[in-house]
């Protein structure tokens, strides 16, 4: 069948931002939504674009309005205001609307770090030991160095550079009042596991299934640390974008790559999740899998992970999209 598809994503507003690199991460939006406008309207569909713009009492007058079957949600919350992305999804579901992707609830959990590790730990899913710390609160800190410090409820590896991984308690401190002034809330710290790091995007609603995993390979200096920095996804002149490759299908034996698909398909049920989410793992020194990050909602651009992993199992772009509707209706 075919159908009418909105797209609604959010506005975006470069002009907030002191940084090229920052403006470029806040416009990528648009290559996203262009690619799956032309993969909607390939396969038969009447599409429209709805760009909502701040106030959210605006946007959900816009929402009300809508003339369509679905809507495509590409909202990823206002600039500087992630947590939007989880009222709009609020909203859709208020009015009835039938949409793409996950439910508020699972991406109130995604985006709010804390969270998804407090219900991953509950059910016995490894995740790195972990504390919530502010400038007042340093010395409460009580994990094994290295560690890396981020921002408790941000995406886009926003606030994740060199200086994240930190080895003593100067910098841990210099990094956790960065990040917590910066973002005006307590920055996560956690154990630094500098092991092999994976990926893998769920599919699915009442019986998901795991695409292909897909593994990040470095070839960085030895001095530099592995992690995939803002850099390393939006400034193609610096060092980790250069230098951070995803592969896919990883090259692991079956007991590993098992292991991380059934741990994906229970993170993604554990939160509720329907539609899509891609979850990131890493190997610590003991072969021991940690689950790193559940990401609802993640990136499916067609230079995306969770695309090039589609590839790989054997769809097109039009057909990842299509399923993604599918799963919607």
């Amino acid at each position: 069948m075919r159908y009418r598809i909105a797209i609604i994503y959010n506005a975006p507003n470069p002009d907030i931002y002191g940084t090229s690199v920052e403006k470029q991460a806040s416009l990528a939006i648009l290559d996203g939504v262009k690619a799956i406008n032309q993969a909607l309207t390939e396969s038969g569909h009447t599409v429209a674009q709805l760009p909502l713009l701040p106030p959210l009492e605006s946007a959900k007058a816009s929402l009300k309005g809508l003339e369509a079957d679905l809507v495509f949600n590409l909202f990823e919350g206002f600039d500087g205001c992630p947590e939007t992305e989880i009222t709009v999804a609020n909203f859709l579901s208020e009015l009835g609307i039938t949409y793409t992707g996950c439910h508020g609830s699972a991406l109130s959990v995604g985006l709010d770090k804390v969270k998804m590790k407090a219900r991953l730990a509950a059910t016995g899913i490894d995740t790195p030991r972990y504390q919530l710390l502010g400038p007042k609160t340093i010395p409460l800190f009580n994990l094994n160095y290295p560690c890396i410090v981020k921002p408790c409820a941000e995406d886009g590896s926003n606030g994740i550079s060199e200086e994240s991984v930190v080895h003593d308690f100067a910098s841990l401190e210099k990094q956790v009042t960065t990040i917590s002034n910066r973002f005006g809330r307590r920055a996560l710290v956690e154990e630094f596991i500098d092991g092999r790091e994976f990926n893998i995007t769920v599919l699915g609603t009442s019986e998901p299934r795991a695409l292909p995993v897909s593994e990040i390979v470095y070839s960085l200096p030895p001095e530099t640390p592995r992690i995939l920095s803002f850099s390393a996804k939006w400034d193609p002149e610096s060092i980790y974008f250069t230098n951070t490759k995803a592969t896919c299908p990883a090259e692991i034996d079956n007991e590993l790559r098992e292991r991380i698909c059934q741990t994906a398909l229970l993170a993604f049920r554990l939160l509720g999740s329907r539609g899509y989410a891609r979850v990131d793992f890493r190997l610590n020194s003991e072969e021991q899998l940690k689950v790193i990050e559940v990401n609802p909602n993640p990136d499916i651009s067609p230079d995306a992970g969770a695309a090039l992993q589609a590839q790989v199992a054997g769809m097109t772009y039009k057909q990842f999209i299509e399923q993604i509707v599918q799963l919607a209706l």
